[in-house]
């Protein structure tokens, strides 16, 4: 099953929080502006890889462990069923 918004933006909340970064923060370090973050975040936008990897960078972490991190049951990805 492809990864979905809400999961990759419950991922990167996530790894946001544990930064200790607010929305604002991690927008200006990835170079977007924040709403489209808080988007993003709510999975209501679709980014495109050059912003995932922004973000990624960003958060200090590789773009494939970010979205490892979104698909992984319990993690902020899939749910258990």
């Amino acid at each position: 099953m492809p990864l979905s918004s809400a999961q990759l933006g419950s991922a990167i909340r996530r790894l946001r929080t544990e930064h200790e970064l607010t929305i604002e923060a991690l927008a200006s370090k990835a170079g977007i502006h924040w709403t489209y973050l808080t988007g993003v975040e709510r999975g209501q936008r679709n980014p495109t890889l050059r912003v995932i990897a922004a973000i990624a960078d960003a958060l200090e972490i590789e773009v494939s462990a970010l979205m490892r991190l979104a698909e992984a049951p319990g993690e902020g990805g899939r749910s258990a069923s």
